[in-house]
């Protein structure tokens, strides 16, 4: 099932973050680890934030996924179900 993973970073955990000369090979890493489907970086409520689509098969996946999030960047995290157009056709009854 796809999943928006959305994580907040508080600022002083973001200035960290950025400063690591590490910072974007880390990122990187780690989109690969979750096999993210696409990625967007953005502000909202006044902190970085990153949103990720990736698809989750099983529950015992959603820790491989948050915890660096939680531990190594001091993220708050959210998991969102998603659907793309073809998945609400065909929710909706309507398979063209």
């Amino acid at each position: 099932m796809r999943f928006l993973v959305r994580a907040q970073i508080p600022t002083e955990a973001g200035n960290k973050m950025v400063k690591n000369p590490k910072f974007l090979q880390n990122l990187e890493d780690y989109m690969k680890k979750v096999n993210t489907e696409a990625a967007y970086f953005f502000e909202a409520g006044g902190e970085r934030t990153f949103a990720f689509i990736v698809n989750i098969d099983r529950v015992d996946m959603i820790p491989t996924i948050a915890e660096p999030l939680f531990q190594d960047i001091g993220a708050k995290v959210e998991f969102h179900p998603v659907m793309v157009l073809e998945d609400l056709k065909k929710a909706l009854g309507n398979p063209s």
